[in-house]
């Protein structure tokens, strides 16, 4: 199958090396970074992992879609804050079978991508992985030691489970440990949920995962925010999620304890963030579920201000 990532930085180029080292032959790298496209279509990607050190040869790149030609599944990787351009910019790679997998941190993408393709040529999913660029050509992967890649449709059928089993089957004999779910919102839902806490209050507060933990008024908010969003998850048919919140806080502490959060490295670098896609959602799908989201509405308006005033904050 032809297939083209639109965002290939760290988690687009990790994403493409195990998809390449599982047996995807036809991968066309698309993103702004000119240095690590040229890099790659030069001399290969080099993919390090706790197994080892591997080079993979053979990509396509360009710096946007225009002029490649139609796809058989479009990977977006780039922040929800570019989904809307880089779709526009796609539109030529998608022809009447083309399948579109979102594998973007948050909630709401697939509703997102309904705009521009019909509902049953949707995928969504999301990665247990741990992505870094290393530099041009060069990335690291740290992938969990559980199950770690979910990829199912947003409404069922026949193309777009050809395409998820593809991907899925590319992933697992490239050396993750994947799954195709039919219902694969429970985990959306539990990864963003995760995500949610941290990230959002480790940006407003400047502080690390660890720095947050150790404050009680900070691991309280953490709390909060995980709790509104399973309540949320609950009433949208999505059960589990807040037992399963019981043991993250201790893997994520361990795990991520000294590490700054995207969107804390997204507020110190005065970038646009996903608050959208996490906290800002659950309050979004919160209100259509008629389950109140004090804690998530206030965090959301607080990134939100942050985020409009950056060349004004000391």
């Amino acid at each position: 199958m032809k297939i083209a990532i639109i965002g290939s930085g760290a988690a687009g180029s990790v994403f493409a090396g195990y998809l390449k080292k599982g047996g995807a032959d036809d991968i066309t790298l698309i993103d702004l970074y000119k240095e690590h496209m040229d890099k790659i279509a030069k001399d290969g990607l080099d993919m390090k992992t706790p197994e080892g050190q591997f080079h993979m040869d053979g990509y396509k790149t360009a710096l946007t879609a225009e002029g490649l030609g139609v796809m058989d599944i479009l990977i977006l990787m780039v922040k929800t804050t570019h989904t809307d351009s880089a779709m526009e910019g796609a539109l030529g790679c998608i022809g009447p079978e083309t399948v579109v997998c979102t594998l973007q941190n948050g909630l709401g993408n697939d509703e997102m991508l309904t705009k521009y393709v019909p509902s049953d040529r949707i995928l969504l999913g999301c990665g247990n992985i741990g992505t870094v660029l290393l530099g041009p050509g060069s990335c690291e992967a740290k992938p969990a030691d559980e199950e770690n890649m979910y990829i199912g449709p947003m409404v069922g059928s026949e193309l777009s489970e050809k395409a998820g089993r593809y991907l899925v089957d590319c992933f697992d004999k490239g050396g993750l440990q994947p799954k195709y779910y039919d219902d694969v919102r429970p985990r959306i839902w539990k990864k963003a949920t995760s995500n949610s806490g941290f990230n959002t209050v480790c940006a407003a507060l400047r502080l690390k995962i660890r720095e947050v933990y150790e404050t009680p008024s900070g691991v309280e908010l953490v709390w909060n925010i995980w709790k509104e969003a399973s309540d949320v998850a609950e009433a949208l048919g999505v059960p589990g999620v807040w037992e399963y919140m019981q043991g993250e806080m201790e893997h994520v502490v361990n795990e991520l304890g000294d590490y700054y959060p995207s969107m804390a490295q997204d507020t110190q670098a005065h970038r646009p963030t996903e608050v959208n896609t996490l906290t800002g959602a659950i309050s979004m799908y919160g209100k259509k579920a008629g389950v109140p989201t004090p804690t998530c509405d206030v965090m959301t308006k607080v990134i939100e201000a942050i985020q409009a005033n950056y060349e004004k904050q000391y």
